[in-house]
């Protein structure tokens, strides 16, 4: 158990799936779980462990932002003995080549925030994907015929819609990256993974997009992911 974490050792999978979303932690595992079992409630944070298609596997969300998505997979990472998580959650586009829903799948993420430099004494602002995991996840998506797209993206501290002048920020990413969305929270997963020799993959469902004129709703960002979660979810059975 830890502050943020009733759950007993030997409670979670070696593999967790995770949502920011609690709810969508619990769509997961009502949905696609069978014999599952709560293991932790601790501030809403909702743990599950159930087996898919005979293997055991967890869900667990970790909230918004990289000092939450940071706290909850260090301790699944570090006291939990969790071996992999893959990350599932929604995203920006900084493409006009996607549309609402496509699925992304994080190479590298670049981030402007210090979370490296508090947790390690590291001034580093890129890092990447397990590409043992990514390997899987591409090979899983083709096996399904679901569209994945693969590409750098970005972490941000600031919700990138609310950005006071979102092109300069833009501009300061490195050319080089050609960054595709944003989210806010998979820097953090994938520094955790490489501090602690672990494995990390981010899945992303696109939601917002300057380039459309569609909106999605609060109901679809946390229910109507189901291609993205089936990707996860297939993928963690064969790691």
């Amino acid at each position: 158990m830890t502050p943020h974490n009733e759950a007993n050792l030997g409670d979670f999978a070696k593999t967790v799936i995770m949502p920011g979303d609690p709810l969508r932690a619990k769509y997961i595992a009502e949905t696609f779980f069978t014999d599952y079992r709560l293991v932790n409630q601790i501030r809403g944070m909702y743990a599950y462990t159930g087996k898919y298609k005979g293997k055991e596997i967890s869900v667990m969300a970790h909230g918004m932002g990289m000092p939450s998505a940071g706290i909850y997979t260090y301790e699944l990472f570090k006291f939990y003995d969790v071996e992999n998580i893959i990350r599932i959650g929604s995203c920006g586009a900084h493409s006009p080549d996607l549309n609402l829903f496509d699925v992304i799948l994080s190479q590298k993420v670049y981030t402007e925030s210090n979370y490296a430099l508090t947790a390690n004494n590291e001034d580093c602002h890129i890092m990447e994907a397990s590409s043992e995991l990514n390997n899987v996840i591409s090979e899983t998506a083709k096996e399904l015929n679901y569209k994945l797209v693969i590409g750098n993206t970005t972490s941000t501290d600031f919700f990138d819609v609310y950005m006071n002048d979102q092109q300069k920020f833009l501009d300061r990413i490195p050319k080089t990256l050609n960054v595709i969305s944003a989210e806010m929270e998979a820097f953090a997963i994938f520094y955790n993974a490489k501090l602690l020799g672990k494995n990390a993959a981010c899945l992303m469902s696109v939601v917002d997009s300057p380039f459309r004129d569609e909106i999605v709703s609060p109901e679809d960002r946390q229910l109507k992911l189901d291609n993205m979660i089936k990707i996860a979810l297939e993928s963690a059975i064969k790691i």
